[in-house]
């Protein structure tokens, strides 16, 4: 029914090297869009067409002609398409590390640069568009290469350093061409060792761009984590502090009394409650209004952070009433009490308050094996009021 095949010509299979690169290059760029489509970063969407750009360029040179003005033409505009791909890789680096040294205005030479590319190598011959575009490639390439450099020092992107090699790599093979004399890229007369070389380079920048692409997603991944981190920190913070003196307020309190009484009792260490309050606060509102109450507040609680050491803890109780839960046993927190009124008395900001405005304060040790807290507390609150009673009297 059907007739048997003969024997294949392998010569009749063969397939132009530059033709099949083309077709890579098209489905490098191809993949490059699909990253764009679900990154949205303007950097893959600029390499994609640094991509697409190689396509055409390799398609340009390798067909044959029937004239050779056609020819020499085609060497041109591979060239200048080889120049684009460059200053594409460049742009892509330049937008990813938001440097902005590409700028619109420097685009303006490509058009001088076009038409030399079309027409001086049809007046000239191929090395009119070979030796410079080789040159201009290989310095595009460089820059494009140290700016993918400076990404894998700042952000340790592997695929970044790939990248970069691979910019260095082109650059190199560019020179190479160039001083060497060697036909354009991808032309026929080209060394298959050089070929080779290319075409591992542009596989390997395939891999490197799509490598930075997944980084780029984990680094910005780890970055949105610790700005929660922080925000998470900030929110804790101010669900524990008091907004008007920056002290700890009772929700915080709470949160740690249960393990300072664990740690008192494992290392058996001396722990005192202060209880301290404002004499005469309701005065300061009344003669001098209540954002003169507001500073006096925010006053003392500096002025007692200072004389409470930063390992123990300063709550505003409420009002003009702060509690500090230090570690000393009781006969040390009398004498701070002693201390504490005494200093605030003295202090520069007592000299512009009322007459009486001073510090109450209630002391009282907490006892071996207390579990709750509260009826301490109270205790030294009517401390504190017996205090308040003696220094009025």
């Amino acid at each position: 029914m059907f007739a048997q095949a003969g024997p294949l010509d392998p010569s009749a299979l063969s397939i132009d090297p530059r033709t099949a690169a083309a077709f890579a290059a098209a489905i490098a760029c191809g993949l490059l869009l699909l990253q764009y489509a679900h990154r949205r970063h303007p950097f893959i969407l600029i390499w994609a067409g640094g991509w697409l750009l190689m396509a055409p360029a390799m398609l340009a040179v390798a067909r044959r002609y029937p004239s050779p003005w056609m020819a020499h033409a085609a060497v041109g505009v591979a060239q200048l398409l080889g120049v684009g791909t460059a200053a594409l890789f460049l742009w892509s680096a330049d937008v990813y590390r938001q440097t902005r040294f590409v700028r619109r205005a420097q685009l303006r030479w490509l058009a001088g640069a076009a038409a030399w590319f079309l027409l001086a190598p049809i007046v000239l011959g191929d090395p009119a568009a070979t030796l410079p575009g080789s040159l201009l490639a290989a310095i595009l390439l460089a820059g494009a290469g140290a700016m993918y450099a400076a990404v894998l020092l700042e952000r340790r992107m592997i695929g970044a350093g790939l990248i970069a090699c691979v910019c260095f790599g082109l650059a190199i093979s560019s020179v190479t061409a160039a001083l060497t004399g060697l036909p354009a890229p991808w032309s026929a007369g080209r060394p298959y060792a050089m070929l080779v070389v290319n075409t591992v380079l542009y596989a390997a920048g395939a891999l490197g761009v799509h490598l930075l692409i997944f980084e780029d997603m984990t680094y910005e991944l780890r970055a949105a984590n610790r700005r929660l981190e922080a925000a998470r920190a900030e929110l804790l913070e101010a669900a524990i502090t008091d907004p008007l003196t920056g002290c700890h307020n009772r929700r915080f309190l709470d949160q740690v009394i249960a393990r300072e009484l664990q740690r008192r009792a494992r290392f058996d260490l001396p722990l005192s409650l202060l209880f301290i309050d404002i004499d005469r606060f309701k005065l300061v509102n009344d003669t001098l209004g209540h954002d003169a109450g507001d500073q006096l507040l925010r006053d003392v609680a500096c002025f007692l952070q200072r004389h409470i050491r930063e390992a123990d803890y300063l709550f505003r109780w409420g009002g003009d009433e702060f509690l500090a839960l230090i570690a000393c046993p009781g006969d040390e927190a009398r004498r701070k009490a002693a201390v504490l009124k005494a200093s605030f008395d003295a202090a520069p900001t007592a000299a512009g308050l009322p007459p009486g405005v001073g510090l109450s304060v209630g002391w009282i040790e907490v006892p071996h094996g207390t579990t709750d807290l509260m009826p301490l507390v109270r205790e030294a609150d009517a401390r504190m009021y017996r205090d308040k009673a003696d220094r009025i009297s």
